[in-house]
């Protein structure tokens, strides 16, 4: 689909010759452009995969940053009582 847009196809007829709308062809062809580096209006697919490998990262640091608070102040109180 991209090819023909780019060979000049609209993606409108694409969209009733084939059946996928319009807008997802266009944003096929955004995602190619992307890919290549034709575009810089956002992450390429690499850079999305990284955002999801650090974000879920992130997600468990601050887990585990949670659970250590956790047990820092049980032990605490558990050495002030004795």
């Amino acid at each position: 689909m991209v090819e023909l847009v780019r060979a000049g196809r609209s993606p409108e007829a694409l969209a009733k010759e084939y059946g996928p709308s319009g807008p997802s062809i266009r944003n096929w062809v955004r995602q190619a452009e992307q890919e290549e580096g034709a575009r810089a209006d956002g992450p390429s697919a690499a850079e999305r995969e990284e955002l999801k490998r650090l974000r879920k990262e992130n997600r468990q640091l601050r887990e585990e940053r949670d659970i250590l608070r956790k047990a820092t102040i049980f032990f605490a109180t558990e050495t002030d009582q004795r």
